[in-house]
């Protein structure tokens, strides 16, 4: 599968807002600063397509991106990231809870793909973010990020790490190396 095409639709604060589509969606989740909006322009080869900065904490509503490929379209939600934000416990609070919402009744949620920092070990968050998937029964895998800060034998060692916590694959992934975008879709297309 080949990305023919890539179209950001909207930033919505909850689902309520959300535009409706019968395509099939991936939801982006990982602590602020994990890659995600990186991921996007990487995935879609198109730098300005997601914004990305170096301070965590700036993605604050649903981004909602269409994606047409050679093969089916799908839908790609970029969510708010948990963990660090300069921002008040009154408005985490409300992200949280959009979030849930959100998680739990997007109808044609496929899958949530949960970032991990691979400069980084896991975090207690991203072990409650995974706790919580499990238990309301959401699909979802793991995408570790940044893979070119680290050598080839420490993405093996994470891998095995994460799969041993998580259960879940975990895909590689480095917006440096284009390599691991073919695996990335590859995995989406057989999820389709």
């Amino acid at each position: 599968m080949k990305i023919k095409k890539a179209t950001f639709l909207q930033s919505s604060p909850n689902l309520k807002l959300c535009v409706q589509t019968q395509l099939c969606e991936f939801a982006l989740l990982g602590r602020s600063n994990a890659g995600k909006s990186t991921f996007i322009n990487t995935l879609c080869n198109n730098k300005s397509l997601a914004k990305t900065s170096n301070t965590p904490g700036k993605t604050r509503l649903i981004n909602l991106f269409e994606i047409q490929t050679t093969y089916k379209p799908f839908m790609i939600a970029d969510l708010p990231g948990y963990g660090y934000a300069k921002v008040s416990k009154v408005e985490q609070a409300q992200w949280q809870k959009n979030l849930e919402e959100y998680l739990l009744k997007r109808e044609n949620l496929k899958s949530c793909i949960q970032f991990i920092d691979a400069r980084h070990d896991i975090q207690k968050n991203d072990f409650q973010m995974h706790e919580w998937l499990s238990v309301n029964n959401i699909p979802n895998f793991t995408i570790l990020a940044k893979c070119d800060y680290i050598s080839r034998n420490e993405i093996s060692k994470k891998i095995a790490e994460i799969r041993r916590y998580f259960a879940t694959d975990v895909l590689p992934f480095s917006s440096k190396n284009s390599y691991y975008v073919d695996g990335v879709l590859n995995y989406f297309e057989k999820l389709m």
